[in-house]
């Protein structure tokens, strides 16, 4: 067992059960199903991921975000929004972004089993945000991760700094400071997201 980051900044735990036991993606669906209190992840060298659960400001910033891009769709009609959602990508890891969304076409194209377990893609969008106890090189990995895998756009959110890391297909980093807004993204049309919702406490 090894830590990502020591206990005053971590972002999670990481068990290597190689060569005593190794998970198909069926198999850690349903250890994921069976412990649904436990955040679990999994590496591309199947390392198991235990993230921690959100404290109350976090989880009322990601509830904050989610009906933003919630509200967003809906009105849109242009994807699927999620939270907490597995998703097996190319490299073989399973990981979960606060909160991802696709195109509705992709979704059209899944079987009801598919919709039903770890989606079977990386999603298109996806957003990480930073708790006070998160380390941030291990999200900038996760986001570089996401970038090579297939997303096209990644907001990594830190409210500890006031700062957001836009990640993008084929760009160098962005990173905004004290930014009031994001918006005017060509897979988002017409989304715009008031960060005072994120800022505040």
């Amino acid at each position: 067992m090894r830590k990502v980051e020591s206990s005053a900044a971590m972002t999670g735990i990481i068990l290597n059960l190689q060569p005593f036991v190794e998970f198909s993606n069926d198999q850690f669906y349903e250890l994921c199903r069976i412990h649904q209190e436990l955040n679990f992840e999994r590496t591309a060298r199947g390392e198991l991921v235990i993230l921690p659960l959100s404290g109350g400001l976090q989880g009322i910033r990601i509830a904050s975000l989610i009906g933003e891009l919630g509200l967003w769709n809906r009105r849109s009609r242009l994807g699927k929004v999620f939270s907490s959602t597995g998703f097996i990508l190319p490299n073989g890891a399973i990981r979960s972004p606060c909160i991802a969304w696709i195109p509705s076409e992709r979704w059209e194209n899944l079987t009801l089993e598919q919709r039903e377990k770890f989606l079977p893609f990386c999603p298109d969008f996806a957003i990480e945000l930073r708790s006070k106890s998160d380390s941030l090189p291990p999200l900038q990995r996760k986001m570089e991760k996401y970038i090579e895998n297939g997303l096209r756009l990644g907001w990594l959110i830190d409210p500890k700094n006031r700062q957001v890391e836009i990640y993008r297909q084929n760009r160098d980093k962005e990173v905004l400071e004290n930014c009031d807004r994001l918006e005017r993204e060509d897979i988002l049309p017409g989304f715009m997201l008031d960060l005072s919702i994120i800022w505040e406490e």
